[in-house]
């Protein structure tokens, strides 16, 4: 007899650790931004959710199989779109990343990229049926760079390094053999310097190297790290409480509300908060894992495993940036860092996800 699937094999866990980041993400919101040019933004932050829930579900509707055979339509429609960011894209602080849709709001194409590079590559490799071959690298490594260079013009360093874990990860899975990954490192290692001196302009070359040592331009580019660093230490174990941080409330925390929304948090609920915050970011990959190691099939993991690359790497880079670990490069926190482009991703990523666990049993 052959099933059918349920919303009984929704990971409803999944989406309750998912949903109470939500709330502490609408919580810091409306506290970062009270008095500020930005406030209601924890109003929009709920509709950013909301929205992003209704596309979860009508995306688990959708046969993920059926997503992996028009994945290189998709993968057009994404060149596409970025190319019209270039074209007629809204100009916003120097860069050209987002398209502006009725209503006044803002869409980046870039965000949404992601979901359809992880796709294609799910696709790409899960059809491999041995172990990748070096032409095989270089297909993959053609379909992961070219949007990666849109992106680079427009331009946006910290989302185009986020389609970099992507292509790692299918890679990996992909059975990339030893001798294939040493070349590729040799390469990158080759290529490194006419990059880094005539591919990036000097603030982003700045922007990747002033953590290393803010103190040296404490008023310019050391001062997003410093701030963030004074933040986080002066929270203490239970913190300042909400709309009561120095640091955020005095506007001293560049960015609060969204790329140091963690800094802020740390601030206002402590060491205690920050460690429950990545311990709940630790549960959602934890369940997604275990999504992907019960996939119906090869092409499921890999969907799923891509997910798990892009959101750990943006955890690791965000958390690691408020605290002078890593560079400040732009890249938001997952579900709670204000802004629609980035949430309504997260929730896309997760609707695929539940699209693939409630097929496990479908035959």
């Amino acid at each position: 007899m052959r099933r059918m699937i349920s919303f009984r094999d929704f990971d409803w866990v999944l989406l309750t650790f998912v949903l109470i980041i939500c709330a502490c993400s609408v919580i810091e919101v409306y506290s970062t931004t009270y008095g500020t040019k930005f406030a209601g933004a924890h109003i929009r932050q709920i509709y950013w959710i909301l929205g992003g829930m209704v596309l979860m579900f009508i995306m688990s509707l959708i046969n993920y199989q059926v997503l992996l055979e028009n994945s290189h339509w998709l993968y057009v429609a994404a060149l596409v779109s970025l190319v019209a960011v270039a074209i007629f894209g809204k100009k916003y602080l120097g860069a050209r990343r987002w398209i502006q849709l009725p209503g006044g709001q803002h869409f980046q194409p870039s965000e949404w990229v992601k979901l359809v590079l992880i796709l294609v590559l799910a696709k790409y490799f899960s059809e491999i049926q041995e172990r990748a071959s070096l032409s095989d690298i270089a297909k993959a490594g053609l379909i992961a760079a070219v949007p990666m260079l849109l992106v680079l013009r427009q331009p946006d360093l910290g989302t185009a390094l986020t389609y970099i874990p992507v292509a790692v990860m299918a890679l990996f899975l992909g059975g990339i053999q030893f001798r294939h990954a040493a070349m590729i490192l040799l390469v990158a290692v080759g290529l490194s310097y006419p990059i880094w001196n005539y591919g990036l302009k000097k603030y982003q070359r700045d922007r990747l190297t002033s953590f290393l040592h803010p103190d040296d331009d404490a008023q310019k580019r050391g001062y997003q790290v410093d701030q963030s660093k004074i933040a986080v230490g002066s929270g203490g174990i239970w913190g300042k409480g909400t709309r009561q941080g120095t640091q955020t409330q005095g506007s001293f925390l560049p960015e609060a509300h969204t790329d140091f929304i963690m800094a802020a948090w740390a601030e206002e609920h402590g060491f205690v908060g920050a460690i429950t915050l990545l311990l709940l970011y630790f549960m959602v990959l934890v369940r997604l894992i275990h999504n992907a190691q019960t996939a119906p099939d090869r092409g499921g993991g890999f969907l799923v495993m891509g997910v798990v690359a892009v959101l750990l790497f943006h955890i690791l880079v965000n958390a690691g940036m408020v605290v002078g670990f890593m560079p400040v490069t732009g890249i938001p926190l997952p579900l709670m860092s204000y802004g629609g482009s980035s949430m309504l991703f997260t929730f896309l990523a997760l609707g695929i996800v539940m699209n693939i666990r409630m097929r496990r049993f479908v035959n």
